[in-house]
C-alpha cells in the first residue's frame, strides 16, 4: 500500500525537472566563489550523466576506475573534496568531447 504522505514519483520527477541549471541556492550559498560554482556545475555533469544513462554510482565509479565513495561525494556535490582538475579529468573520461569554457558574466 502506498504511503498517501509521500509523493509519487512522477511528483518527485517533476520536481527535479523544475529545478533550473542555475539554480546554486540548492546547495551553494549566494555568495560562493568562481572556483565553488565550477566545480558544482562539474559535478552537475555527473548527475546528469548518472539520470541519462541509467547507471548506478556504483557502476560509474567502475567505469571511471574510482572509488564509489567518491562518486558518491560528486553527486552529493561534496566540492571541497576534490579540485577542478580531478573533476574535469572525470569527465573527459566520461566523454572526451567536452569543452570547460568560461563565459563573461551576466
Amino acid at each position: 500500500m502506498k504511503n498517501p504522505n509521500f509523493p509519487s514519483k512522477k511528483q518527485i520527477n517533476e520536481f527535479l525537472d523544475s529545478l533550473t541549471d542555475d539554480d546554486y541556492s540548492i546547495l551553494l550559498p549566494e555568495d560562493a566563489s568562481d572556483v565553488d560554482k565550477i566545480k558544482y556545475e562539474l559535478c552537475r555533469n555527473f548527475v546528469v550523466h548518472i539520470r541519462k544513462s541509467n547507471i548506478t554510482q556504483v557502476e560509474l565509479a567502475n567505469k571511471l576506475g574510482v572509488d564509489k565513495s567518491r562518486i558518491n561525494w560528486i553527486v552529493k556535490y561534496r566540492i571541497e573534496h576534490f579540485s577542478i582538475d580531478y573533476l574535469y579529468g572525470l569527465l573527459k573520461q566520461l566523454n572526451p568531447n567536452i569543452e570547460l569554457k568560461i563565459l563573461p558574466a551576466a
